[in-house]
């Protein structure tokens, strides 16, 4: 078991919440106990599983920690391809899933059934040769969207991931949440990092509701009233949010919905926080705190905190990772992952992250795009589709956009409206007032409106739900470029914010 999870069992009686009922440490720990031994009689010591977020998912990753197995959590929205690539590229000999689920794609046969656990075990059929080799001392394969539909695996050790959580409880220390809701799922390395194994070092309580109970729908839809029952049920000091489910929030706020008075820590990762968002935020006065990591470096790098707050930043470095910048690019030293699956090793020495950004000069880091996303206009103006986009994001209207303005003498954008019966006119006045407050190299004059939300499942968003550009891009190239030879339909001048 991790060292999270190792320690003697406190005098709190109340470890996981859950809709079925509460688990106190001794029965976590017996739990965690006799998978560890099923695991151990099966000589399974390298697990795959496709779990909805509840005490088997947690149950099941601490006991593989406790034999120093491998643990590899696959999405439950990956696709039937995705989720055979990573099975065949981990080499996992099993896949585990709920008792009640169809077999998973990738597996050959059912093993048997974990009692008490509420979990089915799959064989997974065997790699042709030998199995993939992995790094020394890997402890979790968790994949990265990577640039096409194929995930990337990278492997982790236990040591960095314990590390990595060690130094997000020191920056909470201010506030010390003593309830964690996660709201992410769990196979997304961010949660598994600072939501459970933080939480479980803090001594404090996580809730655990499932996927549906916390309002999502599918990979990319959320029901904002389910959600904010959640939180109401749970009653939680500190929760796990991407900029999406904060704008949600702020959105619910704003229209007189009333948010739990326990909230005291929200986390905000995953991709670029728009002032406008952060500023409405702070006018409802939630405690938001913007962070900024990658899963080669194990999770989270950079954290705001209470006595370290700047808005517009990822905030200072945390205590393991050490931040530079080298020719406009962020690097980081300290926490690292071992190497990729199929033997891509990372290179030797700070990790160059493809992020562009300037530390100001009180160690505050700025995050201000990719290096590969940026675009030069037609008037050599670089510009970073992210901070466009998440400006774009902060409005009401717009629920997902995509900019692009490679050589051109204006900037279009791949949309999605919030409400499917939204107009185009009604659209374009929403894109006007945001570019009142963009300067004009940034401003959107042309918009494409997409068939359909962008989705994971569809190979258009990554597995936290950033947007796959290049695969948009490819998706609507017709409809860009059609739309480059009209004239703009969307006003750059004369609208105010």
């Amino acid at each position: 078991m991790t060292a999270a999870a190792r320690r003697q069992p406190s005098s709190q009686a109340v470890r996981l919440l859950t809709a079925q009922g509460a688990l106190d440490d001794h029965a976590l720990a017996a739990r965690v106990d006799r998978l560890a031994e099923w695991l151990l009689r099966a000589r399974i010591g390298r697990v795959a599983s496709r779990l909805d977020n509840g005490v088997g998912w947690c149950v099941l990753d601490l006991a593989v920690r406790q034999v120093e197995g491998v643990h590899v959590p696959l999405p439950t929205f990956f696709s039937e391809a995705q989720v055979r690539h990573a099975l065949a590229s981990s080499g996992a000999q099993c896949i585990l899933t709920a008792a009640d689920d169809a077999m998973p794609p990738g597996a050959e046969a059912l093993v048997g059934f974990v009692d008490g656990d509420g979990l089915a075990c799959w064989r997974v059929a065997a790699p042709r040769g030998e199995p993939p080799v992995l790094p020394a001392g890997t402890a979790c394969i968790t994949y990265t969207s990577g640039t096409t539909g194929r995930p990337k695996g990278v492997c982790l050790d236990a040591a960095t991931l314990s590390t990595v959580a060690s130094s997000l409880v020191a920056a909470s220390a201010a506030l010390s949440p003593r309830r964690h809701l996660c709201l992410m799922p769990l196979s997304t390395l961010l949660e598994n990092v600072a939501g459970l194994y933080a939480t479980l070092q803090a001594d404090a309580q996580i809730a655990l509701p499932s996927l549906a109970e916390v309002g999502y729908t599918g990979a990319t839809g959320l029901d904002v009233p389910t959600l904010l029952r959640c939180l109401h049920r749970y009653q939680p000091e500190s929760v796990i949010l991407v900029p999406q489910l904060l704008l949600a929030l702020v959105m619910a706020a704003e229209q007189g919905a009333p948010l739990p008075a326990s909230l005291r820590y929200l986390a905000v990762g995953g991709g670029r926080v728009g002032p406008g968002l952060l500023a409405r935020a702070r006018a409802l006065r939630l405690p938001v705190y913007e962070g900024y990591g990658l899963t080669e470096c194990g999770s989270v790098v950079c954290l705001n905190r209470p006595d370290a707050l700047r808005d517009g930043s990822v905030g200072p470095a945390l205590a393991h990772a050490r931040v530079s910048v080298e020719d406009g690019e962020l690097v980081v030293d300290g926490a690292r992952a071992l190497g990729y699956l199929g033997g891509d090793a990372l290179p030797p020495g700070p990790i160059r992250t493809g992020d562009l950004g300037h530390i100001d000069g009180d160690g505050f880091v700025h995050v201000t795009g990719r290096r590969k996303h940026v675009f030069i206009t037609a008037f050599g103006r670089n510009v970073s589709p992210e901070w466009v986009e998440s400006e774009l994001l902060a409005h009401p209207a717009i629920a997902q956009a995509v900019v692009w303005g490679e050589a051109q003498a204006d900037n279009a954008a791949v949309l999605v409206p919030r409400q499917a019966d939204l107009d185009d006119a009604r659209l374009a006045r929403a894109l006007a007032e945001v570019n009142a407050g963009l300067p004009d190299y940034a401003r959107v004059a042309r918009f494409v409106r997409a068939a359909l939300p962008f989705r994971a499942v569809d190979g258009l968003l990554t597995a936290n739900g950033r947007p796959r550009r290049d695969a948009i891009l490819a998706r609507y190239q017709a409809e860009v470029d059609a739309c480059y030879r009209q004239p703009p339909n969307v006003p750059t001048t004369g609208v105010s914010p």
